[in-house]
């Protein structure tokens, strides 16, 4: 079964447009936890407009606390690699570190790594990632040269920027985008890296999408979050865990997703 790593980030922007401690972050963990999200994701930025450092350090104190109790929840961190995320990981130690450019005055991230980025810079950080016990995922397009760049520098995993498959899905010509996203994630598979995917998954694109070959995980926070204020945030961690279900697995959820 394809993993599921709910984004919370949304949660805190709905929370610092207003001020105050409401929505909590740490409540909505909790329930994408008992919904069965395997995992939890956020993306730390510099300005903090949304998840603040004090956010990461609950969730990741939050999330030790149920492996201790038996759970194996995993905690995903994104980010541009700048100093202070880099000293927050190592502190934090999650699961996993996605590595994501940023370019100046982005709303959300636009693009994978170039494949001219410097390969000695990202490279000891991606081994001091590494050493630390961190597993090291970076964003990248579907592209045959930035996927032999990922595994050149020895990550663990690459996630494919997946809103030109969403973009091409609304127009009618998705599958023929998505052979493009495939042949990548063939190509990350025989290079030895694992296959992660993030941005624009849907409801609605995800049937097609979920088929990917050696696919991993699914990192989703804006597309759930929106369906969530519509039906709740527990059905909607449930609604995307069965449509990532494996065919004929209802074990997730009895009712059909809605959409």
């Amino acid at each position: 079964m394809v993993r599921l790593s709910v984004n919370v980030n949304k949660v805190a922007t709905l929370r610092n447009s207003r001020g105050g401690r409401e929505p909590g972050v740490l409540q909505a963990v909790d329930v994408c936890l008992e919904a069965g999200a395997p995992g939890i994701t956020v993306h730390h930025r510099a300005d903090e407009r949304h998840i603040r450092r004090g956010d990461v350090l609950d969730i990741a104190a939050r999330l030790a606390q149920v492996r201790a109790d038996g759970g194996t929840p995993e905690f995903n961190i994104e980010g541009d690699p700048r100093p202070d995320l880099l000293a927050l990981v190592h502190e934090v130690r999650p699961t996993q570190c996605t590595l994501v450019p940023v370019r100046p005055g982005e709303i959300t991230s636009q693009a994978g790594w170039p494949v001219e980025t410097d390969a000695a810079w990202m490279g000891a950080i991606v081994r001091d990632l590494r050493h630390a016990g961190i597993r090291v995922s970076l964003f990248v397009d579907p592209d045959p040269a930035a996927v032999r760049w990922a595994a050149a520098l020895e990550a663990d995993r690459v996630e494919l920027y997946t809103e030109p498959f969403a973009r091409a899905w609304e127009q009618g010509e998705g599958a023929a985008r998505f052979e493009q996203y495939a042949a990548a994630a063939r190509l990350a598979h025989d290079l030895g890296l694992g296959v992660n995917a993030g941005h624009d998954l849907d409801l609605r694109n995800l049937p097609l999408f979920r088929s990917l070959p050696h696919l991993d995980e699914v990192s989703i926070g804006h597309a759930l979050m929106s369906h969530a204020l519509f039906v709740g945030l527990d059905r909607s961690v449930r609604d995307y865990l069965a449509v990532l279900a494996p065919p004929g697995d209802r074990s997730v959820n009895d009712t059909p997703p809605t959409v």
